[in-house]
């Protein structure tokens, strides 16, 4: 047996119960991952409240991303792990609990200098932005790239890739403080969307060009200011609804006249074939560089909280007080260094 958090009943923190329920068993491929971190992502606060369910045959748990230890292997893999590896891995759900059974296509090795709880940060967030950045938008290096939400954990880590890839970030946030994480994370500027337009912030940086792609987790409340700010043949990415789903205006003549393409994409939806690519193409290209010393990238981690105080990290993240990752600590702290 196990303990995991389950929801019996979608609706607030408070439907997040703690409880003991059989331990998985990992299938053909697949290796099970002792847990001893997760971290939390807004999906996981429209899972809760039953409006974003588990793809079929996947876990009903909730939970994207974790960090652990190798524990059990089942039969057929093709790679090396071994009992006691530490490892990280993407999940189409199951993460909090203290296992989780992962296709070894998802796992990547945690590096030497990372915690756990750091690792734990990596996986879905930084997927994600790599996605967005990388497969998506195809990003070209010198390009402006608007992240919005820039203190966010995909958002904190777009800011990095992009520097990566020789790309020069701006960002949106909603305070002063997450402004200036942005900006020590390598974003050229910032711009408080409760206090200023970053439109014409995005058009003065630019000097009238506009962002050449737009990383865009709001949706229908920004949809006239993110064309305005958007260079003719720029790419706008939208991987998030949290502004609304609704859109009334002349957005098609306006992206239209833009020559802009606008992208969609979501990545727990997509097949083990894309997810195994991506985590190769990140293992390649980006995950090395959280071990150089220094390191040119790092997870960054706003707080953490004891399975047990479940509700309380998810009030957290709903009240949008995070500047990061928000982690879950499963197994004790003691346990957890590198």
């Amino acid at each position: 047996m196990m303990r995991a958090v389950c929801v019996d009943v979608p609706g607030g923190p408070e439907n997040l119960v703690l409880r003991s329920i059989p331990r998985p068993t990992p299938k053909n491929g697949e290796v099970l991952i002792k847990v001893h971190a997760a971290a939390l992502n807004r999906a996981d606060l429209l899972q809760r409240r039953g409006l974003y369910p588990s793809p079929a045959g996947e876990s009903d748990i909730i939970g994207l991303e974790v960090a652990g230890t190798v524990d059990g292997l089942g039969q057929g893999l093709k790679g090396n792990w071994k009992p006691d590896n530490r490892v990280m891995a993407l999940l189409a759900g199951g993460g909090y609990a203290e296992y989780v059974s992962v296709p070894e296509e998802l796992l990547m090795p945690v590096p030497d200098n990372l915690t756990f709880c750091q690792a734990a940060a990596i996986p879905e967030a930084w997927l994600t932005a790599f996605q967005l950045l990388v497969f998506i938008a195809q990003v070209k290096q010198g390009e402006v790239v608007l992240v919005h939400a820039g203190a966010s954990g995909v958002g904190t880590a777009a800011v990095q890739l992009a520097r990566l890839f020789g790309a020069v970030p701006v960002v949106t946030a909603g305070s002063r403080e997450k402004l200036q994480l942005a900006e020590k994370l390598g974003a050229a500027a910032g711009y408080n969307y409760k206090e200023e337009s970053f439109a014409q912030g995005v058009h003065d940086f630019t000097g009238g060009k506009g962002a050449d792609v737009i990383l865009d987790c709001i949706g229908g409340s920004n949809w006239e200011k993110n064309v305005s700010s958007l260079a003719v043949d720029g790419r706008w990415v939208l991987y998030g609804t949290m502004g609304g789903r609704a859109v009334e205006g002349d957005l098609l003549g306006k992206m239209l006249s833009k020559r802009g393409r606008l992208l969609c994409s979501l990545l727990r939806s997509r097949s083990l074939h894309y997810k195994a690519d991506l985590v190769r193409a990140f293992a390649d290209r980006a995950l090395p560089c959280f071990s150089e010393q220094p390191a040119t990238l790092r997870p960054v981690i706003d707080s953490t909280y004891k399975l047990e105080d479940i509700a309380e990290a998810h009030r957290h993240m709903e009240a949008n007080r995070n500047m990061g990752k928000i982690i879950v600590t499963v197994t004790p702290q003691s346990e957890e260094t590198p």
